[in-house]
């Protein structure tokens, strides 16, 4: 019976684990998201210096703000989706966790009532040798 639970503890380790990779690789694209968002910003305010510098980069310079914009929704888009992906995940993973934790303090009570039934055991049969060896002696 023991065997049965230590196979379903490690069935809900593993699925915590996949739980665990699934949100780190959430967070990984998020983190990418913001910084390619960044590096958006970035570009946009070295485009608009070089636009107030040359009258010549300002004629393209509406263009590449309409594209930028565009891009700049759809990262805020993405971020937002991925950001509501990773509250999801975190709270599987929490579930998955607590999940675990009810197996894991069931096999603990398990142990204990098993040592202890071991160790009565034990007792009984040491009092058992103690009490032959007494009625020899008598």
């Amino acid at each position: 019976m023991s065997s049965g639970l230590h196979t379903l503890i490690r069935l809900h380790k593993w699925r915590l684990d996949e739980k665990r990779r699934a949100l780190a690789e959430l967070q990984t694209l998020a983190d990418k998201l913001a910084d390619d968002a960044g590096r958006l910003e970035a570009e946009i305010a070295a485009e608009q210096e070089i636009a107030r510098t040359s009258p010549e980069a300002g004629f393209g310079y509406g263009n590449f703000a309409k594209l930028s914009i565009e891009r700049r929704k759809r990262l805020a888009q993405s971020i937002a989706q991925v950001e509501s992906q990773i509250a999801e995940a975190t709270e599987e993973m929490a579930e998955a966790f607590q999940e675990l934790k009810r197996y894991e303090l069931a096999q603990e009570g398990r142990d204990k009532r098993d040592q202890a039934k071991r160790k009565q055991r034990e007792n009984a049969a040491l009092d058992e040798v103690a009490l032959s060896g007494f009625m020899r002696r008598r």
